[in-house]
This record gives C-alpha cells, structure tokens and sequence, in this order.
C-alpha cells in the first residue's frame, strides 16, 4: 500500500458556549484546593468504610452521578439543556484542572498540547483492520498509524519488511494480543510471567485457557531467574510463552531480556521452542534512552513489544504500539468480506484519532526531545528518594526506573488527594515529564507535615516496609 502520509487541512470553528448561562438543573461540585474541609471530612467519613471492606462485586455503587434526562417541550426555544449541560462541562474542566494538579500516582504525562487537532475532532476516524490495507471504510488515519509503526519499529530495530504492528486501544490490549500471538505459535505452550507482572497479562491466560506459571521475584521486583530456571525445568516436555516486563506496574522494576534468554537456552529451550513478550507500558519507551540500560531489540529473540501510549508519550485517550515479527501474524490474520480488508487485531473498530496525537507528538518531540524528558524524570526521580529519605522516610528506587516507592501513607484522604497507587504497606510516585520540582515539594512538605501528625504518639510508628524494599531503604526503628 501506499505509505506516504497524506496533508488533511481543514479550518473548522468550535461552537462556543456560555459557562455563565442560566442553568436549569443542579451542577456537580467543583473539586478545588480551598475546598471546605467539612465536605472532605464527610466524604471521608462516607468512603472510609468502603474502604476497610473488601471489595463487592455483583452490584453498582454509584459515587457520583450526573444523570441523563430528557428535554423539556419548549427547550428548542429557551436553550436551556444547552446552558446546563455547557455549565455542567465547564465545572467539570476547573474538576479536572484541580485533580490534575495532584497527580502523581499514575503513570501518565499530563503535560500536552494538542490544540491544533481539534479541527478533526467532527469527523469519524476508524482504523479498521488491518493498518497496512486499505478497507472499504475511507474516513481512516492509517497513513499516520503506519507512520507511528515504522518509528517505533525503527526504535526497536526491526526492518519494515519483518514487522507488522498496530494502535491498540490501551496497554492491557497490547499486552493480550502479544500472549495471543505466543499462544498461536505454541498452542500447547505453558504461560510464564513474574508475580509482579501487571494484571492484564494473568487476565490473558484466563482468557485464552492457557497454563500459566508465576515466577518469584527478586526484592527489586525484577523476575527471580533462578526460580524461572527451577519451573522451566519442570515443563521441559512443552513451549515457554515467557513475559518479560520493561518497567513492573508497582516497583518499575526491568527484567533482565538477556538473562531471561540465557536460562531459556540453559534449560535446552531453542529459539524454536519460545516466545518472549515484552511489557514495556510505560518504560518500553524510556529504556532506549538510559544509558547503560539493557537494550529491547528484535535482533534479540523475542517475539513482540507492547507500549502505552497514554503513559510517557503523553496521549489525551488511552492507546498504545504493539509490534511483532510478520512471520507470526499468518496464523492470526483472517479475511474480512465485509471490511474487503484482513484482520490480525483484538478489536475490530479502533480509535482512529489516536495515531494522530501520537505522529503529532513524535513529530514534536522526536528522539531528543524523548531523551531531554526522560533525563529530567530520572533526575527528579532521584530528588524525591533522596528528600524521602532525608525525612526518614523508606523509601526505594530502582537504578533503571522513575518509580519512588515509600511506605503507605497511614491517611487514606491524604492517598486520594495525590491518587497515590498503594499496594500492602508500600504506595509509589511515578515522576512523568510533567511532573516538576514544585509539585515534588508540595507534595514532601505536606507528607511530612502530616506525618509529624500521624505519628507523633510513640505507640504508633510507622511501618516496616524491609521484606518490600529491602533493608538497606527501610527507615523503621528496627532498620534505620
């Protein structure tokens, strides 16, 4: 097909509304900073239940709801649906503005601008299919989605005859499809994956029936080889489908690739008998620019890697990159009549749009300027460790990653207000490119504040976190 990238101009004007119009039904509230803290004591007091029970499933809990409801006869007249759903959308952007500002949990780059492609936001964009042929449905964007593949292919070192990819909808998707493709190659494969691996991964293996072997973890969070070594040797007789992450969701822990390659060919596994998968949802973008990091190639033998493209590329919806060798996608790939196209992805419809904000961000930024951002978050990756432990806080970082984990706040309204990711007795920040030294510090002074609080009883101390970051970074009274 024809690769060349195609020049859309267009000059459409947004409609614009009136947040101050008169407003017939009743607005959410604002979530601000100065916000009474009678109403956050209340909603603490309604979540703190929720909160100290497991969770239910079966039911809805409604938080918050803003209902649907139909116009009134004479609304084509008045406008007043108009006026309230307009006020309704300019308090939820001061919300969002507001929660933005106290984000630092999630691994998302909050720090974009994508102004210019509002004008293609009316019209449909679908990528259906296949990315490298055309379908019968012409409001597509494949030329920037093969666009965005070839980058990343050339970032990975694989040539663009050997390589088919396409622009999942999320990380999780990229992750089932490169399971899905081991499992093709090895229908009888056995599924092995560190206990650290992100959840979607272990999600795959219920999907697809497949067995699926968890492998210990070093303290680090990085797969443990030896005990790799010790069950592959135990399932000799069938295919390894191995997951290697590029960064763990909790510790931002790397695998060793090659590490995991030579146990593999130890145990007598051949390049023939494995399929490696890997995880790189957020640090699958940094890795190539950290030095003395190891390198993610497809001169090695792996079989697919998966990134996000919501996480350190910086995408207002979620997607992600998902590349594996054309050698494998035979077994995947089925004609579509109705599409007059083939089909090898997990989704039929995909986000068309999305291949856009992320040629327009490669474009922007290029290598350089990924480098530039991924220095800076190393560098205030470390700051914060440091002021941590400064603070006599436990605190880790692992050498190839921008995730500080430290020990659970003990305030579960002081783990909202940051949207701390908490798991047992340790949460984590993920410092993203748009994640400064000022919102490092409010956020310090005010962990530290309120800790002098949490803990000014000598009865209550903080915890032990040694048996999660090791002892060498626990801060508790038995260990510091």
């Amino acid at each position: 097909m024809d690769r060349k990238n195609e020049a859309v101009a267009m000059d459409l004007l947004l409609e614009d509304f009136d947040p101050t119009a008169v407003v017939a039904e009743p607005l959410p509230t604002v979530v601000t900073s100065d916000v009474n803290c009678d109403l956050i004591g209340k909603l603490a007091e309604d979540l703190k239940g929720s909160l100290e029970k497991p969770m239910v499933l079966g039911r809805n809990v409604h938080t918050t709801c803003l209902a649907v409801t139909e116009p009134e006869a004479n609304d084509e007249f008045t406008g007043d649906k108009d006026a309230y759903m307009a006020s309704v959308l300019a308090r939820y952007r001061k919300t969002l503005v507001e929660r933005t500002k106290h984000h630092l949990g999630y691994p998302y780059n909050l720090d974009f601008d994508y102004g210019a492609l509002t004008q293609l936001q009316h019209f449909s964009i679908n990528n259906l299919g296949d990315p490298f042929i055309e379908s019968n449905y012409g409001v597509h964007s494949r030329q920037f989605e093969v666009g965005v593949l070839d980058w990343f292919a050339r970032l990975w070192e694989i040539e663009k005859s050997d390589y088919w990819g396409y622009i999942t909808n999320c990380g999780t998707e990229g992750n089932l499809h490169g399971v899905l493709v081991g499992r093709e190659v090895f229908p009888d494969g056995i599924l092995y994956a560190s206990r650290e691996s992100h959840y979607s991964i272990f999600k795959a293996a219920r999907m697809y029936r497949m067995e699926c072997v968890k492998v210990d973890c070093l303290i680090s969070g990085e797969i443990d080889c030896k005990d790799f070594r010790a069950k592959l040797v135990l399932n000799k007789d069938k295919p390894a489908i191995i997951n290697v992450n590029i960064g763990t969701t909790v510790k931002g822990a790397v695998d060793d690739l090659d590490l995991v390659i030579q146990t593999l060919e130890e145990c007598g596994f051949k390049q023939d008998r494995f399929y490696i998968h890997c995880d790189g949802a957020l640090f699958g973008l940094m890795m190539p620019f950290v030095k003395r990091a190891p390198k993610v190639t497809f001169k090695k033998p792996i079989g697919s890697v998966s990134v996000s493209g919501h996480k350190f590329v910086g995408c207002p919806m979620p997607c992600g990159v998902q590349i594996t060798r054309l050698e494998h996608i035979n077994a995947l790939s089925r004609n579509v009549e109705y599409l007059a196209s083939r089909d090898a992805t997990i989704m039929g419809s995909r986000n068309g749009h999305a291949p856009i904000f992320l040629w327009y961000t490669l474009n922007k930024k290029g290598y350089k300027g990924f480098q530039k951002e991924v220095q800076k978050c190393l560098r205030n990756a470390h700051y914060l460790k440091d002021r941590l432990r400064d603070a006599g806080i436990s605190a880790m970082l692992n050498e190839l990653s921008s995730t500080v984990v430290f020990e659970r706040p003990k305030d579960e309204e002081f783990v909202r207000r940051w949207q701390l990711a908490c798991q047992g007795n340790i949460a984590h920040v993920v410092v993203m490119p748009s994640v400064n030294i000022d919102k490092l510090d409010d956020f310090l002074n005010e962990l530290v504040e309120k800790r002098s609080t949490w803990y000014n009883d000598e009865k209550v101390q903080p915890p032990c976190i040694a048996a999660d970051v090791g002892t060498e970074n626990c801060a508790c009274g038995q260990h510091k």
